[in-house]
């Protein structure tokens, strides 16, 4: 999503970082070029004149430091403020100390906040947080029945209309019942999928306010999505003034926005961005990191999100073995670079695992062609060999390879490509012994 900020923003500033000694004039025109990317980047005007000041104040004097590259030292100044500017910490839920923990979900149709309300109570049931979801908009056709296909799909609870039909009409009085069931069924969150609109009118927001009075939440998140551009502020400050909000979740953060609306949201409002959706998947929301969003903003990747991402889809059994078996004699056979590739496909889709690391920007991306069916070739070629084929790789001769390219529909080059490359990786692997993934499993878990 911020990928035109991104490389805008690192375009100014690398001007900067190639030079020895920086003049005051060499800042200050730095420094209107990083105001101009900014707001070309639809950043608030207030933000983005605030946001300089503090920049200018700290920068004053760096054309004149000798030991540290001053161009990097402004880079540093510039990370430092984003971090401030995107709420300098992470922001976890706040949960009750006697649960039930209520969480309302509020925001506007098309937002994506009844496929979030499932991938949050996804995550919740992983870090054994017991969820219950509440289909809490009897107004939109179906929506009932979406909540409760995605509460199968995660193996989730939920309550809606259809549960306690003498309060259908009465959603304060609905959401009260949930709550009750919800107690009832011993479970230790409670979200709330609430009514949303087209755009925000007093009707919502007097019934969205009767709901709040009702069950008194811990927790109001409104569901923003990052396509919508400096709406996404309008709209974020509506609901902070009826409702006081108490954090925010970005949807879509991996489509093609310019992002400063999004940075905008927590300087206007004052709530913290608590997670962003980062996919399709219902396993894809994670919680927002300032430190290392403006990181990727500014390239420097974000190694330490690619290896917990590494950490929740590989098991430590199986990263052993792997790892055993690729710096054996030996060495790994076909069979084991499939089981890496699916535990690759785990992690979620490749472009956005380049994209965490340092240097990757949008054009990278473009020109490494992250093609997602790219693996899904590659294992369409694995299974289409026998058993015996993917552990011996050296009986593949001509008419087997000729045999597996018409099995899996690829093409005979495609998969003596792959011969190579997986050959290479072999080699390569071979010779780095047992250092990096013993490094790998040491990591803190």
């Amino acid at each position: 999503m911020f990928g035109t900020l991104s490389e805008n923003l690192t375009a100014a500033l690398k001007n900067l970082t190639g030079r020895g000694v920086l003049t005051e004039q060499d800042v200050k025109d730095g420094l209107r070029e990083i105001r101009r990317v900014l707001l070309e980047a639809d950043v608030s005007y207030e933000l983005t004149r605030t946001f300089m000041e503090r920049v200018r104040e700290k920068a004053v004097g760096v054309h004149a430091l000798k030991a540290v590259n001053p161009g990097q030292q402004l880079v540093k100044i510039v990370h430092d403020e984003l971090v401030v500017l995107l709420g300098e910490r992470r922001a976890p839920l706040e949960f009750a100390s006697v649960p039930p923990t209520v969480v309302l979900l509020v925001g506007l149709q098309g937002s994506g906040k009844t496929t979030t309300g499932a991938k949050l109570a996804a995550r919740l049931k992983r870090e054994q947080k017991a969820p219950f979801l509440v289909a809490a908009d009897p107004y939109r056709p179906a929506a009932e029945e979406q909540l409760r296909q995605l509460g199968e799909r995660v193996d989730v609870p939920v309550f809606g209309p259809t549960d306690a039909p003498e309060a259908a009409g009465d959603v304060p009085a609905l959401v009260s019942a949930a709550v009750e069931a919800a107690g009832k069924a011993r479970a230790r969150t409670v979200l709330v999928d609430t009514t949303g609109r087209l755009q925000i009118d007093d009707e919502m927001m007097a019934e969205l306010v009767r709901v709040k009075q009702a069950v008194t939440p811990h927790e109001i998140l409104l569901v923003a999505d990052a396509m919508t551009g400096q709406d996404a502020v309008r709209i974020a400050q509506g609901f902070h003034d009826a409702l006081g909000i108490t954090g925010v979740i970005l949807t879509k953060l991996d489509g093609d926005a310019r992002g400063g609306a999004a940075l905008s949201i927590k300087g206007v409002t004052g709530a913290p961005i608590k997670f962003v959706g980062v996919g399709e998947g219902l396993d894809a929301l994670e919680p927002f990191d300032p430190s290392r969003m403006a990181g990727r903003i500014l390239q420097r990747g974000d190694v330490i999100g690619l290896v917990e991402k590494a950490q929740e889809a590989v098991k430590v059994e199986d990263a052993e073995r792997l790892a055993r078996k690729a710096t054996s004699k030996k060495g790994m056979d076909l069979e084991d670079f499939l089981v890496a590739m699916k535990q690759i496909q785990k992690m979620g889709p490749l472009e956005g695992l380049l994209g965490l690391l340092p240097g990757v920007n949008a054009k990278v991306l473009k020109q490494a062609k992250a093609d997602p069916r790219r693996i899904r070739h590659v294992e369409a070629i694995i299974l289409s060999m026998t058993p015996d084929e993917r552990r011996r790789p050296a009986l593949l001769n001509g008419s087997r390879r000729s045999r597996i390219a018409r099995g899996s529909g690829r093409t005979v080059q495609e998969v003596n490509a792959l011969l190579k490359q997986f050959e290479q990786m072999r080699k390569m692997m071979k010779g780095m012994g047992r250092m990096g993934p013993q490094m790998l499993m040491q990591l803190p878990r």
